[in-house]
């Protein structure tokens, strides 16, 4: 199961942003967001790297790891787009035969990073989607 939070803001200035070199999508200058909020919260998180849907970093603690996406789509008048933070959760093919390790509702990361984004000023029409 993976987590979607979508949101549309003006903070991110994606012309500051490394350029994608595999598909030309923002996502860079959110997942350095993340990764500052991530900071002293017992998580880890890898550089931004790209993907051909967008930006990734890889997140472990709380005795699991994750895969945490990114990608802004610029379809309102700019500076402002809306943007799309995917959390999946690692498991290995042991717990995905077992139906062990699930990802659910009250997985810790996926709670602080709706909350960090729900409790920043500058986001809106905040929306939380989980796709099984």
């Amino acid at each position: 199961m993976a987590y979607l939070i979508t949101f549309a803001t003006d903070t991110f200035d994606i012309s500051k942003e490394e350029p994608n070199a595999i598909n030309p999508i923002a996502g860079q200058g959110l997942l350095k967001w993340i990764r500052g909020k991530l900071e002293g919260s017992g998580y880890t998180t890898t550089e931004p790297a790209t993907e051909d849907w967008g930006w990734y970093i890889d997140v472990e603690g709380k005795g699991s790891s994750y895969l945490v996406g990114a990608s802004g789509q610029p379809e309102r008048p700019a500076p402002d787009m809306d943007w799309i933070i995917q959390i999946d959760k690692n498991r290995s093919l042991k717990d995905k035969v077992t139906g062990r390790n699930k990802m659910t509702g009250d997985d810790p990361l996926v709670a602080l990073l709706e909350s960090l984004v729900r409790n920043e000023p500058s986001f809106r029409e905040i929306n939380v989607e989980r796709d099984a």
